[in-house]
């Protein structure tokens, strides 16, 4: 019996190695050999892309993220800095820049989004990396703003936010540098959950936190809630986005 134990060993010993070497020899090919489509091995993003499939059919206005008591509230951890180069506005200052809106380009001054109606959550950040934590933002729910300045619709009927596919497919936000930058679909964007944030745990952003005006979306990883919000852009094409660029998912949804 040992003997035979001692050789069903060695077998699963092999047959893993064999699996590990050809798991190594098909990641040299992939990283070698196959053809790349926005920056990563075609295989790959196709996976990405069946990912995207699944988990773009979760996204409506009823399914909701988690929401948490004040006392579940953790310390926001500062991550990320591209965009912020510059020095942030005071608090209520500063403008944002509009476009694809149905009024035409426009510039809003930050005071006129912190007039609409104001929303506070307390909700989860999800980093990609691994990490997350409960946070307390206050802003306007991205919907209310898009009520406000809306983009055309295909029906010609004022926006629905529970209609996403009346309005443009995807919203581009970049900071006003155009450093950081990313895509949203727009059923995303219309979520109940998405602020347009100016406060976190009932005090104005922080620089590093993004003031004046911040993304927060709880249906997708961090990566995609933007900091210092510099433009806003309804778009009929799926917009460029940071991360994406670089080999990560596009959708980013949780």
């Amino acid at each position: 019996m040992p003997a035979r134990i001692r050789a069903l060993t060695r077998r699963a010993f092999l047959a893993g190695g064999g699996a590990a070497l050809a798991t190594l020899g098909g990641w040299r090919w992939l990283a070698t050999h196959a053809a790349e489509e926005d920056g990563l091995a075609w295989p790959l993003r196709r996976v990405l892309a069946g990912n995207e499939a699944l988990t773009r059919g979760l996204v409506s206005p009823g399914r909701l993220a988690p929401t948490f008591p004040r006392s579940a509230v953790g310390e926001l951890r500062v991550n990320g800095t591209l965009g912020l180069d510059e020095d942030a506005p005071a608090p209520g200052l500063g403008t944002i820049q509009l476009l694809g809106a149905a009024g035409g380009a426009r510039t809003l001054d930050i005071a006129a989004v912190r007039a609409l109606p104001r929303t506070e959550l307390i909700t989860e950040l999800k980093c990609i990396e691994g990490w997350s934590t409960v946070a307390r933002f206050a802003g306007t729910r991205f919907a209310d703003f898009a009520r406000a300045y809306p983009p055309p619709t295909r029906s010609g009927r004022p926006l629905d936010a529970t209609r996403p596919g009346d309005a443009p497919p995807y919203v581009s936000l970049a900071t006003p540098d155009g450093e950081y930058y990313v895509g949203l679909d727009t059923a995303s964007a219309l979520h109940p959950q998405t602020l347009l944030a100016w406060e976190l745990d009932g005090a104005p952003l922080t620089a590093e936190h993004g003031a004046p005006l911040r993304l927060v979306v709880p249906v997708k990883y961090g990566t995609k809630n933007i900091k210092r919000i510099g433009t806003i852009a309804w778009a009929t094409r799926r917009p460029a986005d940071y991360w994406a660029e670089r080999g990560y998912d596009w959708f980013a949804g949780l």
